[in-house]
This record gives C-alpha cells, sequence and structure tokens, in this order.
C-alpha cells in the first residue's frame, strides 16, 4: 500500500513509499482510509521534534471503513465507518484513563508518532480507541472533527466558557476556525479573533466572529481591553510563543489561557497580572473518546462545518510547505478514494 512515511534525516518532510502491513491481532481492526488530514503536528513529527521517528507513517486525522476484525472484536463490524484520531490507545487501567483524562495516560499511544497513522491507503486500530462516524457526517469534514475539532471543542471546556462571555481565539487556522464555531454556535458566547493573515480573519468572521483584529496592525491586548474588557478565556492555537504572553495580557481578571499549539520555548507570564487579578493557565491536550463522540454529533447537526479541501498524496510536500508558509485557510484533506 502507498504511505506518508518520515524520513530518515527527519528534515520536516515525507515519502510516499510502498509499505506492507502485518496482520491483526486480538482487538484490533484494519481500516480502509478513505481521507486523511495534514495536521501541523505531523510536520512536528516529521522534523522529529517530539523525538525522531524515522520510517513512521504520520496521520492522525483519519477517517476510512473497516474492512476486517479480530475475532474478539464485538464493537465494530465490517463496513463501519470509523476515525483514526492522534489519542490511538490509552492503558485503560491508570487513574487518568479511569478519571475521564485517559489523554493524559502516560503510557498513551499516539496515530502518527508512537503508532504508524493514517496517512495510508490501510491502517490498524485498536478497536475499543476507534469512534464510529455518524452516517450523516461528511466524511471529508469529520477527519477535521477527528483532531482540529476535537481539540478546540476540548480546550473551549477547559476554558470553562459560558454562553454570553467573551472567548479569544488566536489563530484562525485549521484549530481556529473550528474554535470560533463551537464558541459561537455551540457554547453560545462571543468571540474575538487574532491573526495576521486577512484571508483568514474573513472565514472566522463568516463562521461567527464578533471582533476581529489583525496582530499587524493593532496592538491586540489594548484593543481587546479597551473594546470588551478584556475577554473570559482564550485558546491559542498560533504557533508561535509571544501570541501566548499577548493573550494572557488580554484576559479580564479570573481569566483562563488555554494553551493548545505547540511552538518552541517558554511563555512569559507577568507575575503581578497573574496573582492580583487571578490569571489561570491550562494546558488542553486533544480530547478523549467521549469528546470526539460529542464532536462528530455537532458536526452532524450542522453546528460546525470544517474549511477543507481535497488533494492528492503525491502533493503531501507542497501542502507542508504552504502549511509553514501560512498559506492554506483550513485543511488539506489526502484523498484515498481516487
Amino acid at each position: 500500500m502507498k504511505a506518508a512515511v518520515v524520513r530518515d534525516n527527519s528534515d520536516g518532510y515525507v515519502d510516499i513509499k510502498d509499505v506492507n502491513l502485518r496482520e491483526i491481532n486480538n482487538g484490533e481492526a484494519l481500516v480502509d482510509v478513505e481521507y486523511c488530514g495534514l495536521c501541523h503536528t505531523d510536520l512536528h513529527v516529521a522534523s522529529g521534534d517530539f523525538g525522531k521517528v524515522p520510517g513512521r507513517i504520520i496521520g492522525h486525522e483519519g477517517v476510512g471503513r473497516v474492512s476486517k476484525v479480530a475475532e474478539d472484536v464485538t464493537n465494530l463490524k465490517i463496513g463501519d465507518r470509523v476515525s483514526i484520531a492522534w489519542f490511538f490507545k490509552g492503558c485503560g487501567h491508570c487513574e487518568y484513563c479511569l478519571t475521564g483524562r485517559e489523554t493524559l495516560c502516560r503510557n498513551v499511544e499516539n496515530a502518527g508518532f508512537t503508532m504508524d497513522g493514517a496517512m495510508a491507503e490501510q491502517v490498524i486500530v485498536d478497536a475499543d480507541y476507534a469512534v464510529k462516524v455518524p452516517d450523516n457526517l461528511d466524511p471529508i469534514e469529520a477527519t477535521s472533527l477527528t483532531c482540529a475539532g476535537v481539540t478546540t471543542y476540548k480546550a473551549l471546556k477547559v476554558g470553562n466558557l459560558r454562553p454570553g462571555q467573551w472567548n479569544e481565539v488566536v489563530g484562525a487556522g485549521g484549530l481556529g476556525n473550528l474554535a470560533v464555531q463551537f464558541a459561537h454556535n455551540v457554547f453560545n458566547a462571543h468571540v474575538a479573533v487574532v491573526d495576521g493573515n486577512d484571508e483568514k480573519l474573513k472565514a472566522a468572521k463568516e463562521n461567527g466572529a464578533d471582533l476581529l483584529i489583525n496582530r499587524h496592525d493593532e496592538d491586540v491586548a489594548k484593543t481587546i481591553q479597551d473594546k470588551v474588557g478584556g475577554v473570559h478565556s482564550s485558546v491559542v492555537t498560533a504557533v508561535n510563543k509571544d501570541a501566548f504572553t499577548t493573550a494572557v495580557n488580554a484576559l479580564r481578571p479570573d481569566g483562563k489561557l488555554v494553551a493548545v499549539a505547540l511552538p518552541k520555548g517558554d511563555m512569559a507570564l507577568n507575575i503581578d497580572k497573574t496573582v492580583l487579578d487571578g490569571i489561570q493557565v491550562a494546558g488542553s491536550l486533544v480530547g478523549t473518546r467521549q469528546d470526539l463522540t460529542e464532536t462528530f454529533q455537532f458536526g452532524s447537526e450542522g453546528k460546525v462545518k470544517p474549511i477543507v479541501q481535497t488533494c492528492k498524496l503525491e502533493d503531501i510536500n507542497d501542502i507542508i510547505d504552504d502549511m509553514k508558509n501560512n498559506k492554506i485557510v483550513g485543511r488539506m484533506v489526502i484523498d484515498f478514494t481516487k
């Protein structure tokens, strides 16, 4: 089968290779991949930012049909459409797995990083962790919900966003455009969006943003403080460490910053503001199987609609270049059906 594989030198790109999969084991299923989105985390994996994994098949925004199941699998059947997410599998018995925080499992497996992922014609999944995709949800759109969607939905939950409050979304790309939709359509909140790309800001406006700020033209934190008195929560999806500092300064007292993006480096926290304003900072890492089930449900109800475009597997390195140069609005999705 064809697959996108991390290069031996981990230079940030992938090679398209013919790969043979092993036979499935107990508890597993084989999935024929239909579509797989390319996420910025895939670029981190290809560059060895989390540790070098040459030869690994990338991809964790996968959707496909089950074509084979092990004899002991009872929750999936041939023909089921399932997702292949970054949270591939937890140990199932630690304190995090047992208390609804399974993505924090210390023995977690991640698709496209510690396990071969879905940027291939076929992928092997653990049947207990392959979340089903609703029949009335577009499978191309489901790819973005599998990662970008569930990640932003979970981040807004972590930020304790409530109806009528103000949420700031920093970065209006593949993650940010979905964060805007969830905040506006699901949480019924007001949304301020920060980005340096006018096209992405325009898309955010179309998705329900109330306040648009081009970070190149304005003092972001001052503008937000002046116009809305600061935000109750901020979700940072921009891969830029300075964005985190700006987001802290845009918070109102008792505000909460939720860190999602993974730029290298440290964020700066002003001690006076943090203490005197009761600022909270939290990290949010993708979502659980239940979070993904809820995310798919909102997608099937039309409350969130990812911006997606399909492309061919052989174009993947050109897409990586476009992502690095901030040229893509929404998500590029590899089509394995043609």
